[in-house]
Parts: structure tokens; C-alpha cells; sequence
């Protein structure tokens, strides 16, 4: 941590008019780009900013409190390449982010929601893969992870339509006990943690649309596998323990 006089400003606004995100204009820089898509209190983020200056970290989340742990991480570091915006991540991708303009998408343990009536609320669907896959660069990678087995399912089985599927089964080496706390939480409980690191296909858009709209709505019971055996404490729509 610098000496308070070294920190600086980590915060991004969105505008109200949902308009094209100008990543130029927030980092003063063309540099390799990474996107977390409901960052949490940022603590991936930030490690891989501190591990990776030559590429722009943004993350976006709805929950305040999370939001201003994930600045303050940041702006105590210096890390003027690492941003945090207050917003839907879902809203962000699908209507936000510019075609071709990310070079890393990263999704940690989206909300699985395990009242029926709220199904439509799950950050992952058709929708949201179709928008990562357009606003990722040429081969670039969307890396996905959760401790539900359902939810794992289900993107196992619609996300190789757009992206080259590999899963990771081991502990991320850049941080052996967890990129999130989400998934410290879940190891120490003994919950089976799914990874996977996808390249974007190399589809014409017209292709990618089509493939998309033939995936299924992700309905999936999240209960099945015993996926309902952890449940810590009331979580929101965009957890604040990513």
C-alpha cells in the first residue's frame, strides 16, 4: 500500500444514456484490455493489475459496498491502469461495451438463483455469451468459473457454440487458494470449484446470431448435484464476496 498522497482515483462513470464505453478516454491509453464482469470487491482484479501493468483492468458491479472496497484496493495501490464502475455487468456488455474492444472477459461465480421465479435473473444466458463473444478481440478469452454444478452444466453445453472450451480443472496458478473470495469460501466448505479458459471462434456475426439463438434458456434447477449444500448467508445479484 503507497502512502496516502500516492493514491489515485480508481472510479469510472457510466453516463445514464447508455452510449459506447470510451476506453481510451478513462485509461489515456491503447493497451491490452480486461474486463470483470461482477467484480466483487475487485480482489482478482487487482491482483492481476498488479501482476500485469501493461494491460487495463475494468470492473463493473452493482453492489455499492463491494464497489468502494474494490476502488479503495486499487487507488491504495496506484493502480491507475485498474478501474471499477458502478453498474449492471450484464447491462454493461450487452449495451455498453464496443465490438472488438476486449482482449479478456472474466466471470466469477454468477449469482445461480435457486427461487424458480427468479430464472430470468441469471447473469449467464444466450444473451450475455453472444454479447462476450462480440465485444472479445480476435482469439481473445473469456474465462469463466463457479461452484455450481448446474450452472457448469448448462454453460458446458452452450458455450463451445462460440467459444473453444477448455477446462481448467487445477487451482489458477497466479493464486493457488483463490482468485476470489467467493471461491476460498467455497473450497474450505469442500465444494467442487469448475473452471474453464475459452478463445473466442472466429464466426461471422451472422453465424455467431444464429448459433445463439438456438441455445436453451438457462432453466436449470440449481439444486440438482447437490449444488444447494452451501449457501453462505443471503446473496444478491451480483455477490459481494467475488
Amino acid at each position: 500500500m503507497l502512502p496516502k498522497t500516492d493514491w489515485v482515483r480508481t472510479r469510472v462513470m457510466l453516463d445514464r444514456r447508455v452510449e459506447p464505453f470510451d476506453w481510451q478516454r478513462w485509461f489515456g491509453r491503447v493497451a491490452p484490455r480486461v474486463l470483470d464482469l461482477g467484480c466483487g470487491n475487485g480482489l482478482y482484479l487487482v491482483s492481476s493489475a498488479l501482476r500485469r501493468s501493461t494491460h487495463d483492468h475494468l470492473g463493473v458491479e452493482l453492489v455499492p459496498p463491494a464497489l468502494r472496497l474494490a476502488s479503495l484496493r486499487a487507488g491504495q495501490r496506484g493502480l491507475s491502469h485498474c478501474k471499477f464502475a458502478w453498474g449492471d455487468a450484464t447491462e454493461f456488455v450487452v449495451s455498453r461495451c464496443p465490438s472488438a474492444s476486449v482482449d479478456e472477459v472474466h466471470l466469477y461465480h454468477p449469482q445461480p438463483y435457486y427461487d424458480a421465479a427468479k430464472l430470468d435473473r441469471r447473469q449467464l444466458a444466450p444473451h450475455t455469451l453472444l454479447a462476450i463473444w462480440r465485444v472479445l478481440v480476435p482469439g481473445g478469452l473469456f474465462v469463466f468459473q463457479t461452484d455450481n454444478p448446474a450452472y457448469w452444466k448448462w454453460t458446458g453445453e452452450h458455450a463451445p457454440q462460440l467459444f473453444e472450451w477448455s477446462e481448467h480443472a487445477e487451482p489458477w496458478p497466479d493464486a493457488p487458494a483463490g482468485r476470489t473470495l467467493r471461491e476460498i469460501r467455497a473450497r474450505a466448505q469442500g465444494l467442487a470449484i469448475f473452471r474453464a479458459v475459452a478463445r473466442r471462434r472466429e464466426l461471422d456475426a451472422g453465424e455467431a446470431d444464429a448459433r445463439a439463438a438456438r441455445m436453451s434458456a438457462p432453466t436449470f434447477d440449481a439444486n440438482k448435484f447437490g449444488a444447494g449444500r452451501f449457501r453462505p448467508g443471503k446473496r444478491s445479484a451480483r455477490p459481494r464476496d467475488r
